[in-house]
């Protein structure tokens, strides 16, 4: 029956572990905490961890940090891109010679 109450899904009954949305909350503050602490920065984010926001849409709190961690962050970011940018450019000039029959 369709209203029989063990059918209905309400507020009182809602729990963040039914949501897609905890889960990928959840899965993203773990990636995002693993890399934290390969580049050292485990105590910057006390803040970090998952959450659901009341429509149940997931989100991952970074916090506040100090200055001295969004510096470091900041740097770290313009390394990966730095990085990234060079793979792109020389993956580029890979392709070229490849077409032009260089070695």
């Amino acid at each position: 029956m369709r209203d029989d109450a063990t059918d209905r899904h309400d507020a009182a009954t809602w729990s963040p572990l039914d949501s897609d949305g905890w889960y990928a909350a959840r899965n993203a503050t773990t990636a995002l905490r693993n890399a934290l602490v390969c580049a050292g920065l485990e105590r910057g984010f006390p803040y970090l961890r998952a959450d659901l926001n009341s429509f149940g849409h997931g989100l991952v709190e970074l916090g506040r940090v100090s200055p001295a961690t969004a510096e470091r962050l900041a740097e770290l970011l313009r390394l990966a891109l730095a990085s990234g940018l060079q793979r792109l450019e020389e993956s580029g000039n890979e392709t070229a010679e490849h077409r032009t029959g260089r070695n």
